[in-house]
């Protein structure tokens, strides 16, 4: 069960945090790993038990893409698993955002993901997954994030559609929303004590999530166990949004 031995996933943005470890857990499930990124990931590459690769890669030059994915396919042969994971977070308060930082957000976490999968799909065949990672912030809006809510949200529509344009291949597409986890991104919000309580005190499990937890949802998705599964948006937040 799960058993991933001779597939080959794409993960982008897997030098840290939940690309990371989404990138372990598949590892671990047998398949190989071909880490897409523009910060180096070859650090990631001596966790992983199985042949992997890192590739320097901007999701937003679509040349690069194209490129990157041709290596990608003469060094593995094929592309089973796309995992979409590639974003970035700085605050956008609606009155006082440009529009330059309005454009970085919106490109970066949802330009990048639909150009990946516009020439990764050409390689993937019956059976393929692809796995957006959206985050709750595309469910519940949060102050003070106009551009990454309005990113995330377009991100489950893109994956629904993605799940109704690719059934016809037999390639499947879900979406992960996570909640607060320990990554990178959110090392400095979860320095301060008080930042740290109070999310805790507002998560049922009283805790935030670590990387590796997210691994195992991704093995699921990218297994034939889940091949009936498709446009699923699925959460995994320590229950926060029970009652937000």
């Amino acid at each position: 069960m799960f058993d991933l031995k001779n597939k080959v996933a794409v993960v982008t943005g897997a030098s840290g945090g939940l690309g990371e470890g989404m990138a372990k857990a598949l590892s671990e499930a047998g398949a190989k790993i071909a880490i897409l990124d523009l910060k180096d990931g070859s650090g990631v590459l001596k966790k992983l038990k199985t042949k992997s690769n890192y590739y320097k890669l901007d999701v937003l030059n679509e040349e690069s893409i194209k490129v990157v994915l041709e290596k990608v396919i003469n060094d593995f042969g094929k592309i089973d698993i796309l995992v979409n994971n590639s974003g970035i977070f700085f605050p956008t308060p609606v009155e006082s955002t440009n529009s330059s930082d309005w454009d970085k957000i919106i490109n970066v976490n949802l330009r990048g993901y639909f150009l990946v999968t516009k020439y990764a799909v050409s390689y993937m065949k019956n059976g393929g997954r692809i796995i957006n990672v959206a985050l709750v912030a595309g469910t519940h809006a949060f102050a003070s994030s106009s551009a990454y809510n309005a990113s995330k949200g377009a991100v489950i529509m893109l994956t629904k559609t993605f799940a109704s344009e690719f059934a016809k291949k037999g390639i499947t597409a879900n979406a992960i929303c996570p909640g607060i986890f320990e990554t990178p991104m959110t090392k400095e919000m979860l320095k301060s004590k008080e930042t740290l309580d109070m999310i805790n005190n507002s998560i049922p499990l009283k805790r935030t999530g670590k990387p590796d937890e997210i691994g195992a949802l991704a093995v699921y998705l990218a297994s034939g166990e889940s091949a009936y599964m498709t446009g699923s948006i699925i959460t995994i937040d320590g229950g926060w949004t029970c009652h937000l």
